[in-house]
């Protein structure tokens, strides 16, 4: 295919331009094309279904024939059939055959590996890049990787630089064939042969190329872009943002692909400067200037295109002027298919281009136009799916067919996957509409196409992909191979699986060889399969192959008591290491491996033997398996057959294991069955465990269901089978130690069993073997005896040593004293109690997770040592703390009161607590807040290292202890021995109590805890216990003056005077030295007799002074409390002092709290008495204030008691000084009971009338908000009472947890009712009521305008909510002029919440009901309805409003009339911002500078005034900011029973100036006629003579032909609508006449009509005329801003985005608001602007001037900062210059000094910059400060030309400013300068 420049008969027109369309009919250029018509016949006909059907050929040929007339001959026939068939041809889509080498290709990335990427091409082919094809740089480095032979650090793998979906540009590097025939594509990214064909000199600047990083420099990138002799530079700055967005932050690193624009080009091509912006990327263009050829066009390269040709098989395409290209139907954009026509403008992304043919293929789909976007959809959700009967869409010869699927999407099938085989493959059955059986079995991602498979073989293959495997499955495979290290198995199509050496066969084969040959199909079952690394391993071992048991694949598949197959990978000294499925593998330890003890497992058990298995414990959080070959204790069981003739009872023996499943549970035990029997037995609780508390845990955990193993059977009688869990009486009589029968039986003998019965005299103990004896009281224990049933429970496990046997009566005496039974060392037996015990506890916990609440299985997740952070939720009354917010609702989390710390709690304070036990019958978490615990240090511990810990928690027989050095919590068991359970109270461990541990393990295991053994009894400490009254709180701080050392001893007594010296002052007290050494204090309260509020006393003692006191009290150091005299440690005290005069002088007070608890002194303060505190601090986090009465007594203000002012609130550390005196008033004890809480703001008593804050606790929509008190009190704010004007959005501004003042309206209900109404929290602001309060139905009265917010849609009509309570219905014909049908449209557009005005048409006291209407007559107001959507009016109403129109327009004219005298011609226009609607007219003073500049325009403007089209409206912006409005004197408020009418001033300014371009008309004070209407009318009876007649003639035709001459002057005023029409009929472009048309009906009050003119005003403007065209959209954004709601100006504004240049609309609108004084809302669209246009200068500027005219000073510097992280460097200066001169005129001067002596010091010649700054010093600055400057500048060395400039500006400056002899001094240094300039060119 030859591609041609486009000749005459292709000239390209403006797309879209009709007006060039129409030139191009009437006046062809060149040639004779006049083919419109058949363009557009063709355009029609090309359907979407027409696109891809193949037989087209007639139709088109009969199209033809109509165009080209009549003579026709049959040789054209036979030229068009043979075009037709070429154009299919050249529409052939890609095929493997058709690429070739060097072929370049735009690929995207499918599949990432190790060492090759998986490329998807179009037409559904693919490639592999290998990793030595990325790029040269990162081929060195894999090179130097393998030299070293260990990973590079910063050499990224592939997976790091490439992923799925990411656009690569490819080189085809060959095509070759593999092993198995097929053809494979390989490609290189490497940038050296991508772009080969450029060169140095072809690179421009703009172009789109793609490099690789090759290195990292100082200030940026080298990228290798592969062109010879260039090198790429990509600076850091270019860099940052897409490090920032794509690259997570972290740096580029070589082998990097990027999409990079060339920025500049320097040298001819050898050095160029590279951007990878987004923005830049994004929108790059191939153009014609950088003058791209066939040789060397690049895939990925975005061009503007014309379609040239629309065929059934694809488009051509037209672009770069010269070029022309091929689009294939897979490539058309999916939206616009079928309508594409000829010479459609359209946008194209390359595809490849073939080096040979010179075919450029191209592709429309959008998802290629945005260079560097990734694509999105990388797979399709039915791969794999087999479908039937999928319609043929179109076949291609030579690459494949397309098929349609059920939901009208397209997949392909590649030639090879049409057939089995070449010879079976038949074209004829691939016609469109034939129907194929097929498989979905890929995704090409370049084509966003379903890749599909018509063989037989894949359709029926059982997988497709490694995906579809799953572990454990069994599959059928082919040999392959077979290898030393295994056997290689293909499964599917491209599966190939290994079957490892050792899976070849249950046991190992050395010669494989013989028993399987290539060929063979084998069954076999899959270990492990990793679809990311196509990683298949199988086993052949025929018993896990056929084993019916279910396979364990993850660990949560094994559960406790699950028998299956698995293998042995390793034997070691401790046990076997069990594999399953997936990795997944478990221990069996040497004690499981066998019945009979196992010394050498090595011996017995070999690597890859499979085994049958039980699974005993699992933990899947930590992949932990305990497994166990014993599956039943005795083997001849298993053997007997089930129908043995034996009774069943008798095949279970006395002393047998057996296994159990749990039947039922009841009172005393677990009924059970023995399997395999289902032989009933009865296990007891007590026998469930060896210890006692562990007994009923396990019996509330087990289940009917649930299997218990290895259960002892201890009696039988009667068919009544008793059992025994116990492990200790298990483990006995598997190891035989007990004696079957009492001749067996030797006094001295250690035997274990448990108590049978226990009697006043003694206790009887059994034996596993039946046997029992008695243990008399007396060798009980070797501690005294008092109740036997003290020591020991029934059920209990213990030792016994016999005493005395009487073998003829079968009796025998046992002693259980310790001493007498001892098992070895004490410590052992300990650490095997609680390891048992914590073992027991485990078994639990796994019972725990297999429950089906989520609360029990997160407790069982819970162990010690955790952190949790949770939520306060209530302090109970014995000072313990109970918690929520742990992992799941429900919980019980508690903290005892020692475990609170002391800390300060409240309900919904965050606190972070560790978890010490978890109480698994009652479910409660005992947790504890102390610091230490819950910051534990890391610390290495030894093994047997000795350890001082402190007692946590108790259990029944095990303790939780803390390390004091770590903090880490350690487990001990509180017993020695099975025997020792009794305590006396004085040897029991309490809570606090310090214990001396020795570690034995080092590490805390699954239960979170050390295991330690406590050492001995003597080592104990006791814990510091304190009484209630004494606790300290943690913030009680001490001052550590106070606490220096030992308190020195003293001899004062209470009353005693002394003298002392000032040492230190602290806010709330003064430290004092006394003589012989002694520290004293003196507290605030005991400074001044009467305190004024405000200051504070402790400021009037000054240090080093010496002060007379006398001594008060006396305070212990250790519990900070006052003791009384007598107190043996009063000694030891710091005296408290007063030097009240009053005290000094006569009766003085005793502190003496130490028998008074602080709660007595508290209770003598009554709520609502005022008292003089002191501040000590303001609590952030609790956010009070803390502050001191007395020296004993404190009190706490809370946040919302400490004022009614919201600055106060948002800044309470400004607002109060620390130690300051303030009066509050008591309002009750705290909840912590130690505080009196206090009001700053009076009592609180929230009731009716009174103003209290509140913080918002809940908003509910359209509803209103609920708000939360101090002290849990509740109130609710209707949302007609959150403001005295309702709003749309009423609700908005309210989040949870704000602050706000509320005013109570009722106290009836439990919840208050309040109101947020100014004008009732604020009375005295007397704020304009706008919606008065409507309480209830008596407050309205017929005929009243209300607004109110729609609450509902009913059938009869809508309902409207005008108050908390009343609600009115405005029945449908009352609703609307419009009458849609289908009332649902009612509920779209008058949504619940919608705020609308009604008139009350009607009340019914009577019956409470009220009758609205929202219809424009009645209410003022737009139709509710037709302002939102377009809706025919009835016929009724449209008369209505005809006939009331002309009535208005009648009697607007004279009204006109009268106010244009009055201004005597001049259009005064003002403005109303929103605020002052209703309060006051404003006039606007013109400044005269922008009169006088207006009028030098009009003079400029010519003589022609009439057509003003040509004057352009400029809307000023900037810092000349509008001289004030004055205001005139308020008018009355309406009353509330009336709507607010909108009261307007005679004129309308659109925005500053624009009033003055007004033309205005002469005044007509010079005729003498206007003089005489002022005058008053002489009614003057008397006739009147003819001369008087005359006159009067006279007057009444010089009137007529000034009225005529006024209408023909050109500069008349417009007085009415007509006149409007008319002018704007002559002049349509002029937007000034638009506007004052739009001010003319503003004065009237008609908004909709000024609305309507604006719009006509939009569609009359010719769209060249931008700017008149902004002038109207800014009125009309104006217009919506004073008038309209915030919905109808984000409409407005979003349309003048749409048309307008986008950054001029947002600096209007953000103007708009500035000046309406709505700063919100400016500064959210400041904000949206700097997301949008981030590269404008102007809004960085603009919104930091805006900031500074707000005082936010410290913001504008932020934004500054923002400004320069954004901005190219290049933009900086100016940035910072303009943010210095706005610092200069709105700002700190000195900030703005600064500023630019910054700037300066790095730029110094810059001359823009010291001209600004001399500018605005001379402005702003001192003289001193200008000639400083001015002799700084000429001391530069600068050009010669520059320096004449500041010279000259100096001398003017002292011209104005100096004297003679100042211009004398410039002239001369300027003389010396150009003396100097010439002596140095001399030299």
């Amino acid at each position: 295919m030859v591609l041609r420049p486009a000749g005459p008969c292709q000239a390209s027109t403006v797309p879209g331009d009709p007006n060039m369309a129409t030139l191009e009919e009437s006046f062809p250029r060149g040639g004779t094309r006049k083919i419109h018509k058949s363009e557009k016949a063709f355009q029609q006909s090309v359907e979407q279904d027409n696109l891809f059907d193949i037989s087209t050929e007639e139709k088109s040929t009969k199209r033809k024939k109509s165009q080209k007339g009549p003579a026709k001959t049959k040789k054209l026939k036979i030229e068009k059939r043979e075009s037709s068939k070429s154009v299919r041809e050249k529409f052939e889509i890609l095929s493997v055959e058709s690429l070739c080498e060097g072929m370049r290709i735009l690929g995207c990335v499918k599949e990432v590996n190790e060492l090759e990427l998986v490329i998807s091409l179009p037409n559904g082919l693919r490639g592999f890049v290998q990793a030595t094809e990325i790029c040269d740089a990162y081929t060195k480095k894999l090179n130097e990787q393998v030299a070293q032979e260990e990973p590079l650090k910063d050499l990224l793998q592939l997976p790091e630089l490439f992923s799925p979906g990411m656009l690569v540009r490819c080189v085809v590097s060959s095509v070759g064939i593999t092993e198995r025939g097929k053809r494979s594509v390989k490609l290189s990214l490497n940038p050296k042969n991508v772009n080969r064909v450029l060169s140095a000199e072809a690179l421009k600047p703009g172009m789109l190329l793609t490099g690789t990083v090759s290195s990292l420099e100082d200030h940026g990138y080298l990228v290798d872009i592969g062109v010879e002799g260039t090198r790429a530079f990509l600076p850091l700055p270019k860099a940052q943002e897409y490090i920032r967005q794509k690259n997570k932050g972290a740096k580029l690193k070589v082998g990097q692909y990027l999409n990079c624009v060339i920025e500049e080009v320097k040298g001819n091509g050898g050095v160029v400067s590279l951007s990878v912006g987004h923005a830049e990327v994004s929108t790059a263009i191939a153009t014609e200037e950088q003058n791209w050829t066939l040789n060397n066009l690049l895939p990925g390269l975005v061009v503007k295109a014309q379609v040239q040709k629309v065929t059934p098989h694809g488009l051509r395409l037209n672009f770069l002027t010269f070029f022309t290209g091929l689009v294939d139907f897979m490539h058309l954009d999916p939206k616009k298919a079928g309508t594409y026509f000829s010479n459609q403008a359209v946008r194209a992304c390359i595809l490849c281009v073939h080096p040979r043919t010179r075919v450029v293929r191209l592709s429309l789909r959008p998802i290629f136009l945005q260079p560097g976007r990734p694509l999105t959809r990388l797979s399709c959700q039915h791969l794999g799916a087999v479908l039937d009967d999928v319609p043929v869409q179109g076949f291609f010869n030579k690459a494949g067919a397309i098929f349609r699927l059920k939901d009208g999407i397209l997949a392909y099938a590649r030639l090879s996957h049409l057939s089995d085989s070449k010879n079976t493959f038949k074209p004829e059955s691939f016609k469109p509409g034939n129907t194929h059986k097929c498989r979905i079995i890929d995704y090409s991602q370049m084509d966003e196409l379903a890749l599909l498979s018509l063989r037989t073989s894949i359709i029926e293959a059982q997988y497709l992909s490694y995906h579809d495997i799953k572990p454990g499955a069994v599959v059928k495979g082919t040999v392959l191979t077979i290898k030393p290290y295994g056997m290689l198995l293909k499964v599917g199509q491209h599966i190939r699986g290994l079957v490892p050496a050792m899976h070849l066969a249950d046991i190992l084969i050395k010669n494989p060889e013989k028993k399987y040959h290539a060929g063979d199909e084998v069954k076999c079952r899959v270990l492990l399969c990793d679809s990311e690394d196509k990683k298949l391993m199988m086993t052949l071992k025929k018993t896990l192959v056929e084993s019916k048991l279910p396979a364990i694949t993850c660990y949560a598949d094994a559960k406790p008591g699950l028998q299956t197959h698995g293998f042995i990978i390793r034997v070691k000294d401790y046990g076997c290491i069990v594999k399953f499925y997936n990795d997944v593998q478990g221990l069996v330890p040497k004690h499981e491996l066998s019945a009979e003890y196992i010394p050498d497992p090595e011996r017995v058990f070999y690597t890859g033997q499979v085994v049958k298995v039980v699974v005993l414990n699992c933990e899947p959080s930590k992949e932990r398996m305990l497994l166990s070959f014993k599956l039943l204790s005795d083997p001849e069981l298993q053997k007997e057959p089930a129908g043995h003739s034996q009774k069943k009872g008798r095949v279970i023996n006395v002393g047998q294991l057996v296994d159990v499943k749990v039947l039922e549970k009841t009172k005393d035990g677990l009924e059970v069955t023995i399997l395999p029997y289902n032989i009933p037995a009865f296990l007891p609780t007590p026998h469930l465990s060896d210890h006692v508390a562990n007994g009923p845990l396990l019996y509330h955990w087990l289940q009917a269901g649930d299997t218990l193993h290895r259960v002892l059977c201890l009696s039988r009688s009667e068919g009544h089978i008793l059992l025994c869990r116990k492990p200790a009486l298990v483990s006995t009589v598997e190891g035989g130690q007990d004696p079957k029968n009492f001749s067996e039986i030797h006094p001295g003998m250690l035997l274990i069993g448990f108590v049978k019965s226990i009697k006043d005299y003694g206790v009887f103990i059994q034996f596993p073997s039946g046997l029992s004896g008695l243990a008399p009281k007396a060798i009980m224990s070797d501690k005294f005896v008092t109740s036997t049933s003290d020591h020991f429970v029934e059920g209990q496990t213990v030792v016994a040593k016999v005493t005395n046997v009487d073998e003829e009566k079968q009796r025998m005496l046992l002693s259980l004293r310790l001493s007498d039974c001892a098992l070895g060392d004490l410590a052992a037996t300990s650490l095997l109690l609680l390891s048992q015990c914590l073992e027991e506890l485990q078994g639990v916990r796994s019972l725990m997770r297999s429950r089906d609440s989520v609360l029990i299985q997160t407790l069982a997740e819970m162990t010690a040592g955790m952190v949790l952070d949770l939520v306060v939720q209530e302090v109970l009354e014995d000072g313990s703390v109970l918690f929520s917010g742990g992992p799941v609702p429900g919980l019980v989390l508690r903290a005892s009161k020692y475990h609170r710390a002391g800390q300060e709690v409240e309900s919904g304070q965050k606190k972070k607590a560790v978890i010490l036990n978890v109480d698994m019958l009652t479910l409660e978490v005992h947790v504890s807040l102390h610091q230490d615990l819950v910051n534990r240090k890391a610390k290495k511990l030894k093994k047997d290292s000795e350890h001082q810990a402190i007692v946590q928690h108790l259990e029944e027989s095990f303790a939780v202890a803390s390390l004091v050095e770590t903090g880490h919590l350690a487990a001990f068991s509180l017993t020695s021995h099975l025997n020792d359970t009794f305590r006396f109270d004085s040897e029991k461990l309490h809570i606090g109590q310090g214990v001396s541990l020795t570690l034995k393990t080092t590490e805390p295991g699954v239960t979170g805890l050390l295991l330690a053994v406590e050492g001995p009894a003597a080592k104990r400490t006791m814990r510091q216990t304190r009484k209630d009254s004494e606790t300290v709180d943690e913030d009680e701080e001490v001052d550590p003056a106070l606490a220096v050392g030992t308190v020195k001893k003293h001899t004062l007594s209470i009353g005693d005077m002394v003298t002392g010296t000032v040492k230190s002052i602290k806010p709330t007290h003064v430290v004092v030295t006394l003589e012989d050494g002694v520290i004293g204090c003196i507290h605030a309260s005991h400074i001044l007799d009467d305190v004024p509020e405000g200051i504070s006393p402790t400021t009037k003692l000054k240090v080093g002074k010496t002060v007379t006191a006398r001594v008060i009290g006396g305070r212990d150091m250790k519990t900070y409390k006052f003791l009384p005299i007598s107190h043996p440690r009063f000694l030891r005290t710091i005296p408290e002092l007063s030097v009240r005069p009053s005290e000094l002088e006569d009766g003085h007070t005793a502190l003496n709290s130490h028998s008074v608890s602080r709660m007595e002194k508290i209770k003598q303060y009554q709520a609502g008495q005022t008292v003089t505190c002191f501040l000590k601090k303001y609590n952030v986090v609790k956010k009070w204030l803390e502050v001191e009465l007395a020296p004993d007594i404190r009190g706490r203000i809370p946040l919302l008691l400490m004022s009614l002012s919201f600055k106060v609130l948002k800044h309470p550390d400004k607002k109060f000084q620390i130690g300051q005196a303030l009066r509050a008033t008591v309002v009750g004890p705290d909840s912590s009971k130690a505080f009196l809480c206090l009001s700053l703001i009076g009592p609180h008593k929230l009731e009716k009338g009174e103003v209290a804050m509140g913080r918002v606790a809940k908003v509910t929509p359209n509803e209103g908000l609920t708000v939360s008190f101090p002290f849990g009190k509740i109130g609710r704010v209707s949302i007609f009472h959150v403001n005295d004007s309702y709003s749309e959005t009423p609700l908005e501004d309210f989040i949870p947890q704000k602050v706000v003042r509320c005013y109570v309206l009722s106290t009836e209900d439990e919840v208050l009712t309040l109101s947020l109404r100014s004008s009732r929290t604020n009375p005295e602001t007397k704020s304009k009521i706008e919606d008065p309060e409507i309480n209830s139905i008596r407050d309205i009265k017929k005929g009243h305008l209300l607004r109110g917010y729609v609450r509902s849609v009913q059938p009869d009509g809508v309902l409207v909510g005008l108050g908390p309570s009343v609600v009115g219905l405005a029945q449908y014909p009352h609703v609307s002029q419009c009458s849609p049908s289908k009332k649902t449209l009612y509920n779209k557009y008058l949504p619940e919440g919608k705020l609308l005005t009604a008139k009350i048409l009607s009340v019914n006291h009577q019956k409470n009901l009220v009758e609205l209407s929202f219809l424009p007559s009645d209410t003022g107001k737009p139709d509710v309805l037709s302002a939102s959507m377009e809706l025919p009016l009835s016929k009724q109403e449209e008369r209505k409003i005809e006939a009331k129109e002309r009535d208005q327009k009648g009697e607007e004219k004279n009204q006109k009339r009268k106010e244009k005298k009055n201004q005597k011609g001049q259009a005064a226009a003002a403005r109303l911002p929103s605020k002052e609607k209703t309060q006051g007219k404003r006039e606007l003073q013109t400044p005269v500078s922008e009169q006088e500049r207006v009028n030098k325009k009009a003079k400029k403007a010519g003589p022609s005034e009439e057509d003003d089209s040509g004057m352009e409206v400029y809307y000023r912006e900037g810092e000349e900011a509008m001289e004030e409005m004055d205001m005139l004197p308020k008018e009355k408020p309406p009353k509330p029973a009336e709507a607010p009418r909108l009261q307007l001033p005679s004129g309308f300014a659109w925005n500053v100036g624009l009033d003055s371009l007004t033309p205005a008309l002469p005044p007509r004070g010079e005729s003498s006629d206007s003089e005489e209407d002022e005058k008053p009318h002489q009614a003057t009876q008397k006739k009147k003579s003819k001369k008087e007649r005359d006159l009067e003639k006279q007057k009444a035709e010089k009137e007529l032909s000034r009225v005529e001459e006024a209408l023909m002057d050109p500069r008349r005023q417009p007085e009415s609508a007509d006149d409007f029409d008319r002018l704007v009929l002559s002049s349509p472009n002029s937007s000034i006449l638009w506007l004052q048309y739009m001010a003319f009906h503003l004065q009237a009050t008609e908004i909709e009509k000024a609305r309507a003119v604006a719009e006509r005003a939009l569609k009359t403007i010719s769209f060249r005329e931008e700017q008149e065209k902004l002038n109207v959209w800014v009125a009309l954004l104006n217009l919506e801003n004073m008038y309209g709601s915030q919905e109808s100006l984000n409409k407005v504004f979003e349309r003048a985005v749409q048309y307008n240049e986008p950054l001029k609309v947002y600096l209007h609108l953000a103007d708009i608001y500035t000046k309406s004084e709505k700063l919100q809302e400016a500064g959210e669209l400041y904000n949206r602007m700097l997301k949008r246009f981030r590269q404008e200068k102007a809004v960085w500027i603009k919104y930091g001037a805006f900031l500074l005219r707000r005082s936010q000073a410290g913001a504008s510097h932020r934004v500054l900062q923002r400004a320069l992280e954004c901005l190219p460097s290049k933009e900086h200066v100016d940035v910072i210059t303009k943010f210095a001169q706005l610092e200069f005129q709105l700002g700190d001067a000195e900030r703005a000094k600064a500023i630019f002596e910054n700037t300066l010091s790095t730029y110094p010649k810059r001359t823009d910059v010291w001209s600004v700054y001399i500018d605005m010093t001379i402005k702003h600055g001192s003289q001193k400060e200008v000639r400083d400057i001015f002799e700084r500048v000429i001391h530069l060395s600068l050009a010669p030309k520059r320096m004449k400039f500041f010279f000259k500006r100096y001398l003017d400056y002292e011209k104005q400013h100096g004297t003679e002899k100042d211009v004398q001094a410039v002239k001369a240094k300027a003389l010396e300068y150009v003396e100097a300039k010439s002596s140095v060119l001399e030299e």
